[in-house]
């Protein structure tokens, strides 16, 4: 790891994605931080055009920086999709200077956006871990895990009502059951009675007033009340008789 001398306003240090380099002192929106140098490879060059590697800094069609060398700091400045610095690039000399973008508080990381096609070659495959991206993912984990605990409550609700209404249907059967008469009462009313004397021990249903019976009217002989007038005697013989 190279050394940085202590008047510069930035470290090397641990970051997500490895190394990183963090702001040692607060620098100002738009202070130049630091250069990104290397060897200038010329895209007119064969052997220039094989060399590929992580580090290249393309400035235009033909001329591209080769960042690689570690004496250039520049190159431990990491990705992020809201940065806090900018890549200027100066085409006519070739040279890319890393400025700040907004004020950089001490102990927090310096970034920039490496760009669109870096970022589809080496970022997207892996997943950017810059914090926003970071934050984002958090924010999509909280979300699916508060969609799960929904449609878990929703779950557990609809089979509660479900459970509920079956135990209401079951009620109902059972009461309707209880109510209505056997086979046995519909067809002989007295079945009840029957079924009553032998609960009983008696061994004989019970009397109903249906199954009452009036005791017949005497019948009294024709004339009995003129005779009765003639002859009291008779008529009380003839009484006894049809008696």
């Amino acid at each position: 790891m190279p050394e940085i001398s202590s008047s510069k306003p930035y470290r090397i240090g641990r970051s997500k994605t490895g190394l990183g380099l963090f702001a040692t002192q607060k620098i100002k929106k738009g202070t130049k931080i630091i250069r990104y140098f290397g060897p200038l490879l010329d895209s007119k060059n064969k052997k220039h055009d094989d060399i590929d590697n992580k580090y290249l800094f393309e400035i235009n069609n033909r001329w591209t920086i080769d960042g690689s060398t570690r004496k250039n700091i520049a190159r431990y400045v990491n990705h992020a999709c809201r940065p806090n610095a900018e890549s200027d690039v100066n085409s006519r000399k070739r040279k890319v200077i890393i400025r700040a973008i907004k004020t950089i508080q001490p102990g927090e990381e310096i970034n920039y956006d490496y760009g669109t096609d870096y970022f589809k070659i080496f970022l997207k495959p892996i997943g950017c871990k810059c914090d926003h991206c970071e934050k984002k993912r958090a924010k999509k984990r909280a979300e699916e895990r508060a969609e799960k605990r929904r449609l878990k409550l929703k779950a557990e609700k609809k089979a509660a009502k479900k459970a509920s209404k079956k135990a209401e249907k079951d009620a109902r059967k059972a009461g309707k059951a209880k109510a209505a008469p056997t086979k046995a009462n519909k067809r002989n009313p007295l079945g009840t009675a029957k079924a009553n004397a032998h609960a009983r021990g008696t061994g004989k249903p019970t009397r109903t007033k249906a199954s009452r019976t009036k005791p017949l009217a005497r019948v009294q002989p024709k004339n009995a009340s003129k005779n009765a007038s003639k002859n009291p005697a008779k008529s009380a013989t003839r009484a006894k008789r049809a008696s």
